[in-house]
């Protein structure tokens, strides 16, 4: 039941009683009340949403406080409390989840249980039948309810009590799955397969990992870029097995085989997004440890949306009016390389250009793109890929990734009679990609020949826009940071806090930092002489380039991040 919904219950008249119970708390005022009266005889609404709407009533604790007074219970705000194990425990997760209620604490030998709607009294005489304790009912918020649910029961445990229920005697490590099976829970393990891949599309993750432990199977999602626990019910890992099993149907992949790594895919919709779930199984002592990293396929930035400054937005659109070379993306896994192709693409992707591309995997099907995804165990290598697609005539290539001296030379091959190329290294900055090559065997004048620029990236957590606190610079805070950066004691950054909107993390999505290495005649003679990587960076340095920790100040500056955020994700060695 919604907070409005309950304020019916409470309203007559021209001028509910709830409003009167607002004024006598003082929370609003009698000209508040009458402007939110006229609005709701005009408009038909509740009281509660058109005060909230107007701006008069900023808290919906006030509201559930004036309500509890009404119907005479207390008010909890479950976000204040910890509630223990053997209190949950007196209270099913089936009843809790139908019935929206948790269970606070005992007192006098008397359960106190919160509910949305703590008057009702045919739904809670239901309630009383699964639970041998003397209950009395407190009022909390809705969606107070649902977050203490799935913090204390965890995601999906309405349906592996259910299976708990129906398996009986769980069986041992060692019986085989097929007698998993036997207890009719197939339809259960996917119920609770999408409760998890729902859960964690609403929060925003970006991976799900199922790591199995001697005594537990845990479950754990990543979400820009930092691990959470995911809260999944204890008894979650009596269903390892099925669980697994039901993952390799769905992607297509050998149920029977345990000992190697298998890979695979397969596609979900939740509401009018299309997910594509990439699938990892890694055997462990323990079990099979699986990773599912979710790609949103229909989600595809502009160069706009990257976190681009002006000046690095104006140097990109530079490089990719040439009509030849080779522009490399450089960093970790997950710094979001990838997306940085496709935005490229997207603005390069127009009916006088052929772009191909061969990728592993292909994460966004691009409309006007021929895309190609590799297949090593039938041959089709970058390398070899690449080499057909220079028969097709396009004017633009990307190659996902140069992982060898094959894929690197036949690159070059094709920079070098006047293709324009986009692809991406593994190293640390930017000016390491030109060690990597030569690490590889290319020689230095190739390089110098056909490579146009080296962009890293690092990808840092947004500030939560909803708490974050404004605080004074200090040179202490600056200490280890300040090296390359100059900055003024005494001007205004932010710092993360933590609230409701963000999961109480402080932050809220992620945007890029970069670090642009256009090769000039400098740089390449540089090259050619085989400097390291910290003289080729020095030496950019001097010609204006911005090293990540210098982009990350730059957001700092602008209030889009913090200050830990970037020294986390810039650390060296």
């Amino acid at each position: 039941m919604t907070t409005e919904e309950k304020d019916t219950l409470i309203s007559t008249g021209s001028r509910p009683l709830l409003g009167q119970l607002l004024l006598g708390d003082h929370i609003i005022r009698p000209d508040q009340l009458e402007v939110a009266v006229a609005q709701q005889k005009e408009t038909k609404q509740l009281l509660g949403k058109v005060l909230m709407e107007l701006g008069f009533l900023h808290r919906e604790s006030d509201l559930l406080s004036a309500l509890a007074n009404q119907w005479n219970v207390d008010y909890v705000c479950l976000k204040d409390l910890s509630i223990g194990p053997e209190i949950i425990s007196l209270i099913p997760a089936q009843f809790a989840i139908r019935y929206k209620v948790v269970p606070v604490k005992l007192e006098n030998d008397i359960l106190i249980v919160a509910a949305e709607f703590p008057n009702d009294v045919y739904r809670l005489d239901e309630i009383s039948l699964a639970v041998a304790s003397r209950m009395r009912f407190v009022l909390a918020g809705t969606q107070d309810i649902l977050e203490a649910i799935r913090l204390y029961y965890g995601v999906g445990a309405d349906t592996i009590e259910r299976m708990m229920d129906k398996a009986g005697p769980m069986p041992s490590a060692k019986d085989d799955i097929t007698d998993i099976e036997e207890i009719e829970s197939e339809a259960s393990i996917s119920k609770f397969l999408n409760q998890i891949l729902l859960e964690a599309y609403k929060d925003g993750a970006t991976d799900i990992h199922i790591e199995p432990f001697a005594n537990e199977l845990r479950v754990r999602y990543r979400i820009d870029g930092v691990m959470y626990d995911a809260k999944a019910p204890k008894n979650i890992r009596h269903f390892q097995d099925a669980i697994r099993s039901r993952i390799k149907i769905l992607s297509n992949l050998d149920i029977a085989e345990k000992r190697l790594p298998q890979d695979g895919r397969f596609k979900v919709r939740v509401g009018t997004a299309d997910l594509d779930l990439r699938v990892s199984f890694l055997p462990t002592p323990c079990g099979e440890s699986i990773v599912l990293r979710i790609l949103n396929t229909t989600k595809l930035f502009s160069l706009k949306d990257l976190g681009l400054s002006d000046f690095e937005q104006g140097v990109l659109e530079e490089l990719i009016k040439k009509p030849n070379g080779i522009i490399f993306l450089t960093g970790p896994t997950g710094s979001g390389k990838t997306t940085t192709l496709y935005a490229c693409l997207a603005r390069m992707n127009t009916d006088t250009q052929k772009i191909i591309t061969i990728e592993d995997p292909i994460e966004y099907q691009l409309k006007g793109i021929t895309q190609i995804q590799i297949n090593p165990g039938i041959g089709l290598t970058f390398a070899r890929g690449l080499r057909s697609m220079l028969r097709h005539d396009p004017d633009i290539m990307m190659v996902g990734e140069v992982r060898d001296m094959e894929t690197a030379t036949t690159a070059i091959q094709a920079a070098l009679t006047g293709h324009l190329i986009f692809s991406t290294l593994h190293t640390n900055d930017a000016a390491s990609g030109v060690a990597r090559l030569l690490d590889m065997g290319i020689e230095a004048y190739l390089i110098t020949s056909t490579i146009r620029c080296f962009i890293a990236q690092r990808l840092v957590r947004r500030v939560c826009r909803q708490c974050k606190k404004a605080v004074t610079l200090t040179a202490e805070m600056m200490r280890g940071f300040n090296e390359q950066v100059s900055f003024a004691p005494g001007a205004t950054i932010y710092e993360h806090a933590g609230c409701d909107a963000c999961h109480m993390t402080g932050y809220s999505g992620r945007e890029a930092i970069y670090e642009f290495l256009v090769i000039n005649d400098d740089i390449q003679k540089l090259i050619l002489r085989r400097a390291t990587a910290g003289e080729i960076k020095e030496k950019a340095v001097t010609f204006g380039m911005k090293t990540l920790r210098q982009s990350g100040w730059d957001k700092v500056k602008d209030g889009v991040t913090t200050l830990q955020e970037v020294i986390r994700v810039t650390q060296e060695g």
